[in-house]
């Protein structure tokens, strides 16, 4: 049983706030042992999260051991860019689901967490790794996984607070008019088929993303994007520019159609791919224990690369600075 002394400093908190600061359990979870009971101020059992904690108190409580869920560590490879006690950073290929749901209970980048590491608390209160992003299957690039509550409960505060840097390459049909923009329109699940996100919902959701053209080949009506998020909506990227008229290379869900690429050679690469031509290249967050910023960098997958190589090869491109 942990027992902990109110000082002035944190006089007039709310009780979950209090418990957090004095541990290593999210606000969240400090709410839940709150409401269960588990929770003592002087002796009493408080059930309040907004009880106001006064200076002399003695808050005690004991943390329950994590509840194990149903999954199995799986012997995975995955390409670990950095890891350390509090977070691990995996560089993730396209194919790889993050997280087990319907139609993908194994063979996730979680199976391949549990299996690697041995050093995986609680989060949340269950036996699981703290997912605090995800990139989707076909995606490929970085993503930060934390391995205990103040980790997660830090990344999760940087990306709620927008100060994740996050930077994707993208290859899309067409050349942009605007050589660089900003798409702020909301988007959510598509009211009439419920596999796809869109505007056309019936819950949007505000989505901001940022993009630039760093070449364009105009050629084969093919540009090269650098896009940056505000959000994080899901397919978010691979939803905005199909709204511009601009599909992704190989994102046959969000209109990207063969048919419209006429190089034949060209054609059998992006089949060959096996992914959308989308790849999160960059990530850089504050870590959670030291507060130094980490930057992260992965080169691109090698199917992007066989096409941007014969996109350059094949015809003088147009360079944007």
């Amino acid at each position: 049983m942990a027992e902990y002394k109110v000082d002035s400093e944190h006089s007039g908190q709310r009780l979950d706030q209090f418990i957090s600061s004095v541990s290593e359990l999210s606000r969240s979870r400090a709410k839940h042992l709150i409401e269960d009971g588990e929770i003592s101020v002087d002796g009493e059992v408080v059930k309040k999260p907004s009880y106001k904690v006064r200076e002399g108190q003695v808050i005690a409580f004991e943390i329950p051991e994590p509840e194990p869920l149903e999954l199995k560590p799986e012997e995975i490879p995955i390409d670990v860019v950095y890891e350390d006690s509090d977070v691990i950073v995996v560089n993730k290929p396209a194919g790889l689901v993050v997280h087990p749901a319907p139609g993908h209970l194994s063979g996730t980048l979680v199976n391949a967490l549990l299996y690697r590491c041995k050093d995986l608390q609680g989060i949340g209160g269950t036996v699981r790794p703290g997912i605090v992003h995800r990139l989707d299957k076909d995606t490929a690039g970085l993503i930060v996984v934390a391995k205990n509550d103040l980790a997660h409960q830090s990344l999760v505060e940087q990306f709620k607070k927008r100060s994740v840097g996050r930077f994707y390459r993208a290859l899309i049909m067409g050349i942009p008019r605007e050589r660089r923009g900003r798409i702020t329109v909301p988007i959510g699940r598509d009211r009439f088929d419920r596999k796809k996100f869109s505007p056309n919902t019936t819950s949007p959701k505000e989505a901001i993303t940022n993009y630039e053209v760093i070449e364009e080949f105009p050629l084969h009506n093919v540009s090269e994007i650098r896009c940056k998020l505000e959000t994080g909506r899901t397919h978010q990227i691979r939803v905005h520019m199909s709204h511009l008229g601009h599909p992704l290379l190989g994102d046959r869900t969000y209109g990207y159609k063969s048919g419209r690429i006429e190089d034949e050679t060209l054609r059998k690469l992006i089949d060959e791919m096996g992914m959308h031509a989308l790849c999160a290249y960059y990530l850089a967050f504050d870590h959670p224990r030291t507060g130094k910023r980490m930057e992260f960098t992965v080169d691109l997958p090698k199917g992007y690369s066989k096409i941007l190589d014969y996109l350059k090869g094949g015809q003088r491109s147009i360079e944007r600075s």
